[in-house]
């Protein structure tokens, strides 16, 4: 197992992307507990790799990380930013300001061009930052191979659609990227590409990298990979 990398140089210890997770409890409707975590710590500019089987609540602690689902318990700490007590909108504001997501199901707007999709961020961000985000958006567009000719996404396969979304999480420079299964739809190539980008954006950038991924050789590029069993964090 790798150990921690230490925080980049000039990088404060409670930077946006430093993220320590403190009892944190997930429930389920029902009140049963679903996914448990006593400490976690990934410092900015770390990459985390989530391994486990099947349903043991790999997506859950990563959404739990998002703000995607609420806690029941504990605190998940972004920087100084407790995103485990905001209410459901500053969580989603915060989101939108400083992670970048990369889902499994891509999650893409069908109506939009491949471009439009993948610099969406550009349209929560001020007037001024605009025109750069959609720029990188195609920089990456053309780096991961994606089609740019498209009217929409809605013919394209699933491969140009993961790289579409790759694209889109990356393209806002944010302080942390969450993917879920991030090169599960990708050959090999645009697989390994997609790798290199991430941990780029970790070491140049100082930016955090956690990933759900059955890919070994995604795993074995992380500083440090966990265990979700039952819904618990074995590290």
């Amino acid at each position: 197992m790798k150990h921690e990398r230490p925080v980049p140089a000039g990088t404060r210890a409670l930077a946006p992307g430093d993220l320590r997770i403190e009892g944190l409890e997930v429930r389920a409707p029902d009140g049963r507990t679903i996914l448990s975590v006593d400490r976690l710590r990934v410092p900015a500019g770390g990459t985390l790799g989530i391994q486990g089987p099947s349903g043991a609540g790999k997506s859950t602690l990563l959404h739990a990380i998002a703000g995607l689902v609420p806690a029941a318990a504990g605190r998940i700490l972004w920087g100084e930013t407790d995103l485990a007590a905001l209410p459901e909108a500053a969580r989603d504001a915060f989101r939108r300001r400083s992670l970048g997501m990369i889902f499994q199901d891509f999650l893409l707007l069908e109506e939009l061009s491949p471009l439009d999709n993948a610099a969406v961020s550009a349209a929560w961000a001020p007037r001024a930052e605009r025109p750069a985000i959609r720029a990188r958006a195609a920089e990456l567009l053309a780096r991961f191979g994606a089609p740019t000719t498209a009217r929409n996404v809605s013919a394209l396969s699933g491969g140009e659609r993961q790289r579409i979304a790759a694209a889109r999480a990356l393209a806002r420079n944010p302080a942390a990227i969450l993917a879920d299964e991030p090169t599960a739809s990708l050959d090999r190539e645009n697989a390994d590409r997609l790798v290199a980008d991430l941990l780029a954006a970790a070491r140049d950038r100082g930016r955090t990298v956690i990933a759900v991924s059955h890919d070994a050789a995604m795993m074995s590029a992380m500083d440090r990979v966990i265990q979700v069993v039952d819904g618990q964090v074995r590290q």
